[in-house]
C-alpha cells in the first residue's frame, strides 16, 4: 500500500466513517471489560453466575443485557422529567467527544506514520481534559433530577472528588506538554521513541495514575456511588437502559483513561523501525502493540479493586489536596528543568 493510497483513505468523509467504527469498537471493548471484570470478581468472590453461565461465564453478560433492555423504565413522580431523560445523553456525549481526539494506534507505511484518530488537533490534550469534565454535569443531572437526597449527596461527593483530582491531573498533563513542547497527543505519543515518559517523569506517572483512578470513580474512589453508604448514590432512581447507559459510560471512561496512560507515559504505539519497515507488520503491529498495553493497564486497574481498601470521602479529599497536589507541582518543576535541558 503506497503513502498516496493512505492519504485517500484518510480523507474527511472517511474519517467520519472511521470515527463511527471507533465508537463501535469502544462499545465492543467496554462489553469485553464488563465481562472480564465480572468474571474476575466472580472467581474472587465465588459468585456462581459469572463463573458458570456459559463458557467462561460469557452468557451472564447476555443475561444482564436482556434484563436491562426488558426492565420497566421507571421515572419518579416528582422527578424533573426533562433532566431525568437528558442525563444519559449528556453522560454519553462526554464519552463520544473524548473519542474524537484519542488515537487508537497507527499505521506505518514506507516509514511514514499515520495515526488512527478521527480528528488530530493541536490542542487535543486540553480538548480531552475539557470534554471529560462534562461527565460531572451528566452525573449531577442524574442526581438532581431524581428528587432523591441520597442521589444528590452522591453528586456533591462527586463534585468534591472531581475538583480535588482534576487539579493534579491537569498539572501532570501540562508537565508532559511542557516537556514535549506540544499539546497534540499524537506528537506526545510519537515523542516517546525510544524513551517512555514514565522513566523521565516517574513521579508524574504516579500522580497521574492515582488522579485518573479517582477521576474515573473506580474503587477505592467510588464516592459518587458507594453502595454501602448511599444506596447506589447518583444512579439510585434509574432503571433499565437509562441505568445501563450510565453504567456503560463508566466502563468506556475506563478504556479511554487507560489509553491516556499508554499515550502519555507508556510509549504509545512506538516500535523499533526494523519491525515497522516491513509493510505488512507496519500496518497491524503498532496498533496491536498499543492495544495490548491498554489491556494490561485495564487489567491492573481491575485488580486494584480487590487489592486496595475503599477510602472514605475525607480520606479521598485529603489525599488529593495534601499529597497529590504538592507532588504534581514538584513534578511540574522537574518537567520545566527537563524541557530546558532538552531544548524545547
Amino acid at each position: 500500500m503506497s503513502a498516496e493510497s493512505i492519504d485517500i483513505i484518510f480523507n474527511p468523509w472517511l474519517r467520519t466513517l472511521l470515527g463511527l467504527c471507533l465508537i463501535g469498537a469502544v462499545f465492543g471493548g467496554a462489553m469485553l471489560v464488563v465481562w472480564f471484570e465480572r468474571k474476575l470478581s466472580g472467581d474472587i468472590q465465588f459468585r456462581l453466575g459469572p463463573k458458570y453461565v456459559g463458557p467462561f461465564g460469557i452468557f451472564q453478560l447476555v443475561a444482564d443485557a436482556i434484563k436491562l433492555m426488558t426492565k420497566e423504565d421507571l421515572i419518579p413522580s416528582k422527578a424533573d422529567k426533562l433532566l431525568f431523560v437528558s442525563a444519559p445523553i449528556a453522560l454519553m456525549g462526554s464519552v463520544f467527544m473524548m473519542l474524537v481526539a484519542i488515537p487508537f494506534g497507527a499505521i506505518v507505511v514506507n516509514g511514514v506514520e499515520y495515526p488512527i484518530v478521527a480528528t488530530e488537533m493541536d490542542i487535543s490534550l486540553l480538548y480531552i481534559e475539557a470534554v471529560s469534565s462534562i461527565s460531572i454535569i451528566g452525573a449531577f443531572m442524574y442526581a438532581y433530577s431524581s428528587n432523591n437526597k441520597y442521589s444528590l449527596l452522591g453528586a456533591f461527593r462527586n463534585f468534591a472528588r472531581m475538583i480535588g483530582y482534576e487539579v493534579p491531573l491537569g498539572i501532570t498533563m501540562v508537565s508532559i506538554a511542557i516537556m514535549v513542547g506540544s499539546l497534540n497527543i499524537v506528537e506526545i505519543a510519537q515523542a516517546q521513541s525510544p524513551i517512555w515518559f514514565v522513566f523521565l517523569q516517574p513521579l508524574g506517572f504516579l500522580v497521574f495514575f492515582v488522579a485518573l483512578m479517582a477521576d474515573m470513580g473506580r474503587l477505592p474512589f467510588d464516592q459518587n456511588e458507594s453502595e454501602e453508604e448511599l444506596v447506589a448514590g447518583w444512579i439510585t432512581e434509574y432503571s433499565g437502559m437509562r441505568f445501563g447507559l450510565g453504567f456503560f459510560a463508566e466502563y468506556i471512561h475506563l478504556i479511554l483513561g487507560s489509553m491516556l496512560v499508554v499515550l502519555l507515559f507508556l510509549g504509545g504505539w512506538n516500535l523499533p523501525a526494523f519491525l515497522t519497515d516491513i509493510t505488512i507488520l507496519g500496518i497491524f503491529l503498532p496498533t496491536l502493540y498499543f492495544l495490548l498495553k491498554v489491556a494490561l493497564v485495564i487489567l491492573g486497574i481491575i485488580m486494584l479493586r480487590w487489592a486496595v481498601p475503599r477510602f472514605r470521602i475525607d480520606q479521598v479529599v485529603d489525599l488529593s489536596w495534601k499529597r497529590l497536589l504538592p507532588l504534581s507541582l514538584l513534578n511540574l518543576g522537574w518537567a520545566i528543568i527537563l524541557g530546558i535541558y532538552l531544548g524545547v
